[in-house]
């Protein structure tokens, strides 16, 4: 078990994410271990396996050393530049020197370079509003983060789509829509959201809903005075609720909030095997005009193994189902990395997607989640049973460039496969609101449901949270509860609004 594992012995706390990211990305099929001062493992059990590579951070610098190499790096302030001189500035200094550091000590290069978040497109956006020009983005991009010229350009060229689309979203004065609907069919094997089986919580529905609306009367009343843009309704899977549910609820959201101003009313139906004629009149009925019907794979096997229940065949027929009562805006979303899929399996699966021709499409990279059962799929079959490689990423680039499609965002997750990224393509006008507005995090978004998290931007760019409990029961005895963190939340707007007032 130990030659899975990599040591790192670190000497300071507070960069103990940025190492471990790093070298996780460079070491994908490795569990990473970082040790500081204040570790809570015993650091017996590290001496026994040795450590793969130990860091001292220092104030003039910092010195590695990786296996029988030993690297140093001196930190330069360079104010000239108008960088910070402090913690952010050696931060970023430390992180480039490790990425060369285990660059050189591998032979490698990362597709992303040193970037660790997984927003990098809202680099490449922040410096357009700046008035920087993409020669500029591109060269810091690639020169201070060693990320590859494709992805520069890519960030780029998705950072200026999302400025178009988010060009008429009310920021100030507006806010989004999220509900949370945590039940699914059955669990995939990837999956790390908050999602229940619903045939062992189909008695708590009801009740569940009515908490929703609960939440939903109050911030309806608590943000009457602001104008919603977006609604998205996620889960889990949303059509697991029967439709009558979906009915009852979508006419209380229709009830509480001013719909006027709604640019798009997203829901995600996602399962084939939850999509029914009469949950889709339902969606249809009560405004609903983006919808997702999601394959991951079309490879009968694989949907074996991850534990979807739909066959292909339903996949196809459910969609043909949504365009035949009239949905113009279907968005499908597929994996790349799924365990034993080759490149071959990835071609069919576009080939088929593209006959149907959604009108969005988006392609994640597999992301191996330590809540996720895939962990234990990798230890009894191995992490070289998932394969993702520039090939597959290609592959699906030039499937969405076969429909007509151009990609509109993009975030990245922690272990991902290939440690490459997930990209949403759509056809002019098809784009989806919400999914920008999520991850440049411009506007706030207020959550509901059980496990979601509500983001308030406040005017002066800070973003403050509001989690509800991800645990269903939790959820239902403690709404009040719910309802309360977010009044607390939303006091923060008018703490800000009064300093403001102060200042002028």
């Amino acid at each position: 078990m130990t030659e899975n594992l990599l040591y790192i012995k670190l000497n300071k706390t507070n960069y103990e994410y940025d190492v471990h990211a790093i070298v996780k990305a460079f070491y994908a099929d490795k569990q990473v271990k970082v040790s500081t001062p204040e570790s809570k493992f015993k650091q017996e059990k590290i001496n026994d396996a040795g450590f793969f590579m130990e860091a001292e951070l220092y104030k003039e610098g910092a010195k590695l050393r990786i296996g029988g190499n030993e690297y140093q790096w001196q930190f330069r302030r360079n104010a000239a530049r108008g960088e910070d001189t402090g913690e952010a500035s050696y931060k970023a200094g430390f992180k480039a020197f490790l990425y060369q550091s285990l660059q050189n000590s591998t032979g490698k290069s990362l597709p992303w370079g040193n970037l660790t978040g997984i927003r990098p497109t809202k680099l490449a956006y922040g410096m357009l509003e700046e008035g920087r020009s993409e020669e500029e983005i591109r060269n810091f991009l690639e020169e201070e983060h060693f990320v590859s010229r494709q992805k520069a350009e890519l960030s780029i060229d998705i950072a200026r789509r999302e400025r178009e689309l988010l060009a008429d979203v009310h920021y100030e004065g507006g806010y989004s829509l999220y509900i949370g609907i945590p039940f699914c069919p059955t669990t995939c094997l990837y999956c790390s959201f908050t999602s229940y089986p619903i045939a062992a919580y189909r008695k708590r529905v009801e009740a569940y809903i009515d908490c929703v609306i609960k939440e939903m009367e109050y911030v309806s009343h608590r943000y009457a005075h602001k104008i919603l843009d977006s609604v998205y309704i996620g889960g889990g899977t949303p059509t697991t609720l029967e439709a009558e549910q979906l009915d009852r609820l979508i006419s209380a959201l229709k009830k509480f909030f001013n719909f006027s101003a709604v640019k798009e009313f997203t829901v995600e139906a996602g399962r084939a095997d939850s999509i029914t004629e009469d949950k889709l009149k339902v969606l249809l009925k009560r405004g609903v005009g983006r919808i997702s019907v999601n394959p991951q794979t079309m490879k009968q096997e694989t949907l074996d193994i991850i534990g979807r229940r739909a066959t292909v065949e339903q996949v196809e027929e459910a969609y043909a189902l949504a365009r035949r009562l009239g949905f113009d805006n279907i968005n499908m979303d597929i994996i790349l990395g799924l365990p034993k899929e080759t490149e071959a399996d990835v071609q069919n699966t576009i080939d088929r997607i593209v006959k149907l021709a959604p009108d969005s499409l988006t392609v994640h990279s597999l992301a191996i989640k330590r809540a996720s059962r895939l962990n234990q799929w990798i230890l009894e079959n191995g992490v070289s049973m998932l394969r993702n490689t520039d090939k597959t990423m290609e592959i699906a680039a030039e499937g969405a460039k076969r429909l007509g499609m151009e990609p509109y965002y993009l975030y990245r997750q922690k272990n991902m496969s290939g440690n490459f990224e997930n990209v949403g393509y759509a056809k002019s006008g098809k784009a989806g609101l919400y999914n920008i507005l999520i991850m440049e995090e411009k506007q706030t978004i207020v959550a509901l449901g059980a496990g979601s998290i509500t983001k308030l931007v406040l005017p002066d760019g800070r973003i403050e949270r509001s989690e509800n409990v991800k645990d269903v029961t939790l959820y239902l005895e403690k709404i009040d509860e719910m309802i309360e963190r977010k009044a607390k939340l939303f006091s923060l707007e008018q703490t800000v609004d009064s300093d403001e007032g102060v200042r002028d």
